[in-house]
């Protein structure tokens, strides 16, 4: 029988996604975040308002969403409670957060450059998606508690690189979600994807059907 509850969090699975951008300073961030989608060629980041990223995001209009495999699990979890502010704010040293300055190392992450966007790539992921920054949206402002406290941030993909073994044989631009091992938070913790159960149906429609036509001076791919 169904229950009625009220879950303090509602992290049903999403994949994680290492969000690198540039803070004041120059210097590269690196965070960890979960609450993340993809609409055609743009992405909403669910960020604290407060969080060093989003407010990086804003100022510089850039960042590069690097998206690791299950593989990486033990690595992403280096990051877990590091922030680059300094001081860190009250709220996140009472959830027990500690400076860290030096985000890629922390990990073991190797930054390389990007191609359009200033912040650099983290090597050892998959999938990086190089974008810009589009609009900033607040985030359940009607409540008195929450306003300013959470924000959602549209990108604009503009260039994706792929790691060669994740692409599907004799395509180009098509990853195979076969080879294609995401790694997925639920509920704080780690998973990763099982085996195709069976064909879907929706999978009859080639996938070039709902490419969107991107803006002038967008670049999708590499290739």
């Amino acid at each position: 029988m169904h229950q009625v509850i009220n879950p303090a969090i509602l992290y049903f699975g999403t994949p994680v996604v290492l969000v690198s951008s540039l803070n004041e300073d120059n210097s590269p961030n690196l965070a960890p975040m979960s609450s993340a989608w993809w609409l055609g060629s743009h992405c909403l980041l669910g960020f604290g308002a407060r969080s060093r990223t989003p407010q990086n995001i804003i100022r510089t209009g850039e960042c590069v969403l690097n998206l690791p495999s299950a593989s990486l699990a033990a690595m992403v979890d280096r990051l877990a409670l590091s922030t680059a502010s300094d001081p860190v704010p009250d709220f996140k040293l009472n959830r027990g957060y500690r400076h860290e300055p030096d985000k890629f190392g922390l990990p073991g992450f190797t930054p390389v450059a990007s191609h359009i966007v200033t912040p650099p790539r983290a090597l050892e992921c998959p999938v990086h998606l190089e974008a810009t920054f589009k609009h900033a949206h607040p985030i359940a402002d009607e409540a008195p508690d929450l306003r300013g406290r959470l924000v959602c941030i549209e990108v604009q993909i503009e260039r994706v690189h792929v790691d060669e073994s994740i692409q599907l044989e004799g395509h180009t631009n098509r990853i195979d979600p076969d080879k294609w091992r995401p790694l997925i938070m639920s509920f704080q913790n780690f998973y990763g994807l099982g085996p195709r159960l069976r064909d879907s149906r929706l999978a009859t429609i080639p996938e070039s059907a709902y490419r969107t036509t991107p803006p002038p001076g967008a670049r999708l791919s590499e290739r």
